[in-house]
């Protein structure tokens, strides 16, 4: 377990989290709300995140079905973190509010978000896709 320190970009929005499995658990998701937002997101309990500051200043975005809690600060929109559908007992946290970290990973999973486990029946890790980056030789 790894505790951290995370903010949003204007620094507003401020936390500590306590990651499961540390940025091993990195992954991306390619629903519309998480292709359009880019983040890479890491897991941790939804009791394993408390604020210290700016609480108040995040917003709620939620769509479709309404069960995922979408996390962005009033102030300067990043997205901060989400309340997971497939696991609502855990958050996806956005690897690049948290100290040190950089969501430019040499390689990182992607799920299938188009193709919700809890739509489809499927297990989660079912639509596990993986994304390298490949060097731009242009």
């Amino acid at each position: 377990m790894t505790a951290m320190r995370g903010s949003c970009h204007c620094g507003t929005v401020q936390f500590t989290v306590t990651l499961s499995d540390g940025i091993a658990s990195a992954r991306r998701c390619d629903c519309s709300l998480c292709a359009r937002r880019g983040a890479v997101a890491v897991s941790a309990a939804k009791d394993d995140i408390t604020y210290t500051a700016g609480r108040e200043n995040l917003t709620l975005y939620q769509f479709n079905t309404k069960v995922a809690e979408h996390y962005f600060c009033k102030t300067c929109g990043i997205y901060t973190h989400h309340r997971r559908r497939s696991n609502p007992d855990e958050v996806g946290v956005n690897l690049a509010c948290l100290e040190g970290q950089t969501p430019f990973l040499a390689e990182v999973l992607v799920h299938d978000g188009q193709n919700h486990p809890n739509d489809t029946g499927k297990d989660l890790d079912a639509g596990i896709l993986r994304f390298t980056p490949t060097k731009d030789t242009s």
